[in-house]
């Protein structure tokens, strides 16, 4: 069984090995500062930016509700808003039948009239 004594001896004997076949001349710093540069900027483009866009948008359509909008949640429930409160809304998906759900979960307003064709 090694000690941490030997164990360290072994790795001293071994460190000039390992500095003589290190490669010499490998890509330098600038290179490597470009390349993290354009993946920030890929994750940007393709990541952040459109998800930041779309948070705004729905942002906007849930504090844009009111009494009487029709919309559709997130569980797919279609109905037309009775009561609204500052975090939840009471939304009536049929006659007499009134679910209460979070504000957030609205995914789409949908225009007047159209659960009457549905």
């Amino acid at each position: 069984m090694f000690s941490v004594r030997s164990l360290m001896v072994l790795l001293l004997a071994l460190m000039p090995a390992v500095a003589v076949a290190a490669p010499q001349g490998g890509p330098g710093m600038i290179s490597q500062v470009v390349l993290f540069g354009g993946f920030i900027l890929i994750f940007y483009f393709l990541i952040w930016r459109p998800q930041s866009k779309r948070a705004k948008e729905h942002k906007a359509l849930v504090e844009g509700l009111d009494k009487g909008d029709e919309v559709v949640t997130g569980g797919g429930l279609a109905g037309r808003i009775s009561r609204l409160t500052d975090d939840y809304m009471v939304v009536e998906i049929a006659d007499g039948v009134e679910v209460k759900v979070q504000r957030q979960s609205v995914t789409q307003a949908l225009p007047k009239g159209t659960l009457k064709d549905i």
